[in-house]
Parts: C-alpha cells; sequence; structure tokens
C-alpha cells in the first residue's frame, strides 16, 4: 500500500461514511428527496386510514417488496462472483493484464475486498428493508377505518415503520455506486479518490437538485398547504 493509496482510501472512507450527515445538512438548508418523501409517506398512510379498500396499496408495497428482492438477489450474485474471484487459487487466478489493470495478486485481493465489503453492507440493508417493508403490510392490514384522532396516530405509527424499511432499501442502492467507486481503486488510488467523490456528488444532486427532487418537493408543498397537520417531522433516517 502505497501513501497515495491511504489517502484514497480515507476519501472513500469519509465519502461512504459521512454521505448522510452531509445530506442532512443539504436537506434542512435547500430541502431534499430524503425529507420531502418523509411528508408524503405519511399523507399516504393517513389516506390509507380514511380509505375501507386497501388493495392499491397492498400492491405499492408489494412492488416495493419486489424491487428489494430483485436488488438483494442481484447483489448476492456480485458478491459471489467478487468472493470467487477473491477466493481462487493464486496458480488459478485470471491474468487481467488485458484490462489495463498491473497489480500483484494481494494488493488486487485487497481491492477485490472493498468490492465485497460495499455489496455486503447492501445486502444487509436489503434483507432489513424486506423485513420491515413485511411489518408494514402487518400494519397495513390491521388499519383501522376512519379520520379521528386514534386513526391518524395509527398511520403516523406506520409511517415510523415504512420511513425506516425504505431507508434501509436507499441504503442498498447507494451501496451499488460505493461499490462501483471502489472498483476504480483496480485502476489506481486517484481513481478510486475520483470515483468516491464523484459518486457522493452525483447522489447529493439527486436527491436535492434533479428534476425528481423538484417535482416531489412541489407535491410536498401541496400536501402540506392542503393538510397543514401533515408537515409532521419525522424522523431524519427516512430516505427512497
Amino acid at each position: 500500500m502505497t501513501p497515495w493509496d491511504w489517502i484514497a482510501l480515507t476519501v472513500f472512507a469519509v465519502c461512504w461514511l459521512f454521505y448522510e450527515p452531509v445530506l442532512h445538512s443539504v436537506s434542512h438548508r435547500s430541502g431534499a428527496i430524503k425529507r420531502d418523501m418523509e411528508v408524503v409517506r405519511l399523507a399516504w398512510m393517513r389516506a390509507l386510514v380514511r380509505r375501507e379498500q386497501r388493495m392499491v396499496d397492498s400492491q405499492l408495497m408489494g412492488h416495493a417488496i419486489n424491487s428489494a428482492s430483485f436488488f438483494g438477489s442481484a447483489n448476492l450474485i456480485l458478491i459471489a462472483a467478487v468472493a470467487g474471484a477473491l477466493f481462487t487459487d493464486k496458480s488459478a487466478f485470471p491474468d487481467v493484464s488485458g484490462l489495463g489493470i498491473q497489480v500483484s495478486h494481494e494488493r488486487l485481493e485487497l481491492k477485490l475486498a472493498l468490492v465485497v465489503l460495499c455489496l455486503a453492507r447492501g445486502l444487509l440493508d436489503f434483507i432489513w428493508s424486506i423485513r420491515q417493508q413485511n411489518y408494514t403490510l402487518a400494519l397495513i392490514g390491521a388499519a383501522p377505518h376512519g379520520g379521528g384522532a386514534e386513526a391518524m396516530a395509527y398511520a403516523e405509527a406506520a409511517a415510523d415503520v415504512l420511513n425506516p424499511a425504505l431507508t434501509a432499501f436507499s441504503r442498498g442502492v447507494r451501496g451499488y455506486y460505493f461499490a462501483l467507486a471502489a472498483a476504480a481503486w483496480l485502476y489506481g488510488a486517484e481513481w478510486l479518490a475520483i470515483a468516491a467523490v464523484s459518486a457522493t456528488a452525483l447522489l447529493i444532486w439527486r436527491q436535492s437538485k434533479s428534476p425528481s427532487a423538484q417535482g416531489i418537493r412541489k407535491a410536498r408543498a401541496l400536501l402540506e398547504a392542503g393538510k397543514p397537520e401533515r408537515s409532521r417531522n419525522n424522523s431524519p433516517e427516512a430516505e427512497f
């Protein structure tokens, strides 16, 4: 490991570990999907308890669970592929010089291990997301009907389960971004640092300045204008 490798790894670790605190700060200043979706999901749960038929709500949750299952399965396949290369015998290790990668076997193993670490973290997030979404399905099935204070309190409790579930999903998806950044390390320390900073900047832009972020921000404003009580300040953990 050269000094440049250690510097690049530090940049990567800072971007990976401090992304959420930075996004939390950005969302307070200029707004972000992270915050706006809290209001939208709470409005969803409050609308749910007001209607007798919850078939659409169950279908929406089923779609979210299927998405998490798909990403989780793809993640597991990628982990198996990278781990297979990581733990293969040195004598049978594939020649990667044709890809422009000139590193020793030991350093290549270390770089692939970082990719596996990012993917493994993402897999755990997808698994936790699926479990929490199943909890939300149970809450939807048990939801009372009505617009009274008790029903509204139940809706808030359901939103408090749904928000972390989709937060875990977002973290799993984010793992792909940082796994790609980790893979850039194969081409050199400078590429790892550039890829990590670029991935973080792209994620923050999509959360705060993208057309989707602006559209969701407008929807939140309309919800809050129509129903002031919906502008509840939920946990900062929610993100989708």
